[in-house]
């Protein structure tokens, strides 16, 4: 899995983004399982999805503080 890069996601909306978190949060949720079973081939993957779940909510936080909407 390769990680996001920040410029890519800053060029989405706001809905863009959130909608984007959700999926990566239940593809997380779905990696753990199947590293609690045994079945995951790519440990790796789950660090890149939690960083770039970080990083689209750091650009979503930025935006609100700095009163920006896109």
């Amino acid at each position: 899995m390769k990680p996001s890069k920040p410029a890519d996601l800053r060029q989405l909306t706001d809905a863009e983004l959130e909608q984007q978190i959700i999926n990566n949060q239940r593809s997380l949720v779905d990696m753990q399982f199947n590293m609690a079973v045994g079945t995951l081939e790519n440990p790796s993957a789950m660090r890149v999805l939690k960083r770039d779940i970080a990083r689209m909510k750091t650009i979503l936080n930025q935006r609100s503080k700095s009163g920006e909407v896109v």
